[in-house]
């Protein structure tokens, strides 16, 4: 039978049409549309790819978008002064800095530093916690767009056995946390894991964000599972793919989400869509 493919592409490009609209109307009504800002510090192959990526999705959905370049040399006082500017302009609704930044600079201290309401990436401290507490808060985007993933497959998330592999801040501990709010019951696994096989192998919806290619294979998969994975890496090859061996699992598992082409559209979107939400708080 084979798994079906679940299109962060084709979801993202729905969403995103819809937002185009949105922004249209939000133009009409407060005399401007929302505007992110973009921090890239240094030149990192990855983060300019990503910054490349969400300067698109910006123009195509009508966000205004600001990118300042940075060189890797900035100190972090600098850096902590454009922020600081930033939050104090009331044109600027979302300030998002690409992580990683320079060893010399601590991404904690530069992350505090960014408004909690302009934080659209969800990475602020007060998000972090309000997220936790089940208070109003920013969501990260990767895992947003996750729950957003199996919401249009159709994935009934209640009841179910969600095992999470990885427990990054970015997005293992998040989408464990927004998986329980839709009442799954949730393990997570990690590196020193005992027996990953035993409990990947129990999941019926399995994410995976560990950042080694090709790491999940099908024995490790239950029949009829639905898999999500967020790894974005390079085989041998040179080839772009996921943590989980596409091929092979997909001949067991319900659901799939493709590398690339699952869940990197939707972290973009879900971005632009935290940028809309920042300017509407602000505006109410």
């Amino acid at each position: 039978m084979g798994a079906t493919i679940i299109s962060g592409k084709l979801l993202s490009q729905e969403l995103k049409d819809l937002m185009k609209l949105q922004v249209q109307e939000l133009e009409k009504k407060y005399g401007r549309v929302p505007h992110l800002v973009v921090i890239l510090v240094g030149n990192n192959p990855s983060s300019i790819s990503y910054v490349t990526g969400k300067e698109k999705a910006c123009n195509y959905v009508g966000i205004k978008n600001t990118t300042i370049k940075l060189a890797d040399t900035i100190s972090e006082e600098a850096l902590l002064s454009i922020v600081n500017d930033l939050n104090k302009d009331d044109l600027v609704d979302g300030i998002l800095v690409q992580l990683p930044l320079p060893k010399h600079i601590s991404e904690s201290k530069i992350i505090e530093s960014i408004d909690r309401k302009k934080d659209v990436d969800g990475f602020h401290p007060e998000n972090v916690a309000n997220l936790w507490l089940k208070q109003k808060c920013t969501y990260p985007c990767t895992p947003k767009g996750i729950i957003k993933l199996l919401e249009k497959a159709g994935v009934d998330i209640a009841g179910k056995n969600a095992v999470v592999v990885g427990r990054s801040n970015i997005v293992g501990l998040p989408v464990a946390k927004l998986l329980l709010d839709k009442n799954a019951t949730v393990t997570i696994c990690h590196s020193k894991t005992p027996n990953l096989m035993e409990v990947t192998k129990y999941a019926d919806i399995l994410v995976v964000a560990i950042g080694k290619a090709r790491f999940i294979s099908k024995e490790m998969i239950k029949p009829g599972a639905v898999v999500i994975d967020v790894g974005v890496n390079r085989d041998e090859q040179g080839k772009l793919c996921g943590d989980v061996c596409f091929d092979e699992v997909s001949e067991i598992a319900s659901y799939i989400t493709p590398v690339p082409g699952g869940v990197g559209p939707m972290t973009i979107t879900c971005l632009m869509e935290n940028t809309i939400e920042a300017f509407l708080e602000k505006n109410k």
